[in-house]
């Protein structure tokens, strides 16, 4: 494997790449990360060879000028032949931008959850932990590659990968999206913070191993050229 730029955008100045951005850097990559919009607009997405789109508190149907700006520039790296791995609202602004819809879920999902995989090797039945409250309606070119009672939780379209889990998150950044008020989503849905920090720090090296095989997906589903 070759030399890898990867930009990662993420929306919050408390969210990390983590496991992911690791696992990136572990095959090569150097990332190039960006706060979107606070940092001003994305570069331009040809001069990478990998995208990396994080969650969001925002839903893709809010009235945001920020949002319809991400998904003009997720469709410019698709005609520029540059795949995308969409995590939670990253996977969701994928199926926006390419002819599927986004809607309010039946219910939220916060916490580790096992899926239901149709190809365990390429995404692993977790469990995976889960933060969201909308759900993919995906593009009618997309195939699903995961699902479960909830939502489809991942699906490829053309060279992309999204998945509606989390699987960057470690301790450090579930307790900081806790302690900014994804402590009192989680009681309103009946889950105790304190008990699901306690499992992700369990977790963190089964999600580190996931990880790692998450982006190996991405990564055999578009191939660096000459690779």
């Amino acid at each position: 494997m070759g030399y890898m730029r990867v930009v990662v955008v993420r929306h919050h100045d408390v969210d990390s790449a983590g496991f992911i951005g690791a696992a990136f850097e572990a095959k090569g990559a150097e990332l190039d990360v960006r706060l979107f919009p606070d940092d001003g607009p994305l570069p331009g997405p040809s001069g990478f060879d990998h995208i990396l789109v994080l969650g969001a508190v925002f839903s893709v149907n809010d009235d945001l000028e920020w949002i319809a700006d991400e998904l003009a520039w997720l469709r410019e790296a698709d005609q520029a032949g540059v795949p995308i791995l969409g995590i939670c609202f990253g996977a969701q602004a994928l199926s926006a931008a390419f002819g599927g819809a986004v809607e309010r879920a039946p219910r939220k999902e916060i916490g580790w959850v096992t899926v239901d995989s149709v190809d365990p090797d390429l995404i692993a039945p977790g469990p995976w932990l889960e933060f969201h409250g909308d759900r993919c309606l995906i593009p009618p070119a997309a195939r699903v590659l995961a699902t479960n009672d909830v939502c489809v939780q991942a699906f490829t379209i053309g060279r992309h990968l999204a998945v509606q889990f989390h699987p960057e998150v470690d301790g450090p950044q579930l307790k900081r999206w806790l302690d900014n008020g994804g402590d009192a989503e989680a009681i309103r849905i009946g889950v105790n913070p304190d008990d699901l920090l306690t499992q992700t720090v369990r977790e963190e090296p089964q999600a580190a191993t996931r990880a790692e095989t998450l982006v190996t997906t991405a990564l055999r589903l578009a191939p660096m050229p000459g690779s």
